[in-house]
């Protein structure tokens, strides 16, 4: 009785949702919408997905109609420089998935789409949950897709006390279980626009919820306290010097190494970064090159893991710049132009 009696609820809350989504799921350019005929394109899929790992829908929007007026299919992306695909990338972060998708597009290019989420998962740059998402939404494929969004909303959907990370296996669990042979690209797409706008972090607006009813932390009145969460350590701090030198509408600009933070991507010269600031003496010390460098002021820029502050050192040099590491207009990662427009 009791299975039947879950099983009577999980149909429910999952009608429920689906009609919601049916109405109210948000058009965005990689979609295919409720209802209509077809599947969505894996290579959009695929792009989108690995452009939202860590990066919000808003964010990406721009950056995903650049990439499909650039390389409109795998083959364009796979055949293109380097290089060139990581300039387009620059200023959306996490710059090492740039490297991956391009490894990965050489890859589908050669082998074909996967037809699975373990395919996928053998993908540069495609984790669990990047396989799992679009396994179910460009295959169809009854995969359990848990993001941030859906680990909120089974936290509160079930009052799960436990807090995060320790509850992310429970919440893993709570999500699989409601997963379903029925729509399951709808079923995955409909979780993450309930968390993305109505089962919101703060002020989660439970008067318009078409799950409400079945919501333990509702009930219990007091759902934005969900999920737990364990206090966050403070981001440790780092230091460093940045260096702008001008030849006349050129920059100079250094490719950074592979191995690290912002690998591969066109930046500017700078010091090491380190847990300490930097004297001027020091940091004039490995400037790039011989000018009357003049300290303008700093640049501060959270990564995931540290939040680094860099005194900026500008300079102009004489003459026309001809060497390939003077750039005009260059296509830099976010700290980077922060420093070039102080």
């Amino acid at each position: 009785m009791e299975k039947a009696a879950k099983a009577g609820t999980k149909a429910a809350l999952r009608a429920a949702l689906l009609s919601w989504y049916d109405a109210h799921a948000r058009d965005l350019p990689w979609r295919v919408g409720p209802g209509a005929s077809g599947r969505a394109d894996p290579y959009r899929v695929w792009l989108s997905e690995i452009m939202l790992q860590q990066t919000t829908v808003a964010a990406v929007g721009p950056y995903f109609a650049k990439f499909l007026a650039l390389f409109p299919d795998v083959a364009a992306l796979a055949n293109a420089p380097r290089d060139e695909v990581l300039s387009a990338w620059a200023g959306l972060g996490y710059y090492s998935r740039a490297r991956n998708l391009h490894a990965a597009a050489q890859a589908l290019a050669r082998d074909g789409f996967p037809a699975s989420e373990g395919g996928w998962r053998t993908l540069p740059g495609v984790g669990p949950y990047t396989a799992a998402a679009i396994a179910a939404i460009a295959l169809d494929l009854p995969t359990n897709v848990v993001d941030g969004n859906v680990e909120r909303v089974m936290a509160r959907l079930y009052a799960v006390e436990a807090p995060l990370p320790a509850a992310k296996a429970e919440l893993r669990e709570r999500a699989c279980a409601l997963v379903d042979a029925h729509r399951p690209g709808d079923w995955a797409q409909a979780l993450m626009d309930l968390g993305a706008t109505i089962c919101t972090p703060t002020s989660p607006n439970c008067l318009i919820c078409p799950v409400r009813s079945f919501c333990a932390a509702f009930a219990g009145g007091a759902p934005e306290t969900y999920p737990r969460k364990t206090p966050k350590a403070e981001r440790p701090k780092r230091y460093g010097a940045v260096f702008v030198a001008r030849r006349g509408d050129a920059v100079l600009t250094v490719r950074r190494a592979d191995k690290g933070l912002l690998g591969g991507m066109l930046g500017l010269p700078t010091t090491e970064w380190g847990d300490a600031p930097l004297s001027r003496e020091h940091a004039l010390a490995h400037a790039p090159l011989a000018a009357d460098w003049a300290q303008v002021g700093q640049v501060r820029h959270v990564f995931t893991h540290f939040a680094l502050t860099l005194d900026v050192f500008a300079a102009t040099l004489d003459g026309v710049a001809n060497d390939a590491a003077w750039v005009v207009e260059p296509a830099l990662p976010t700290v980077f132009k922060k420093a070039l427009r102080l």
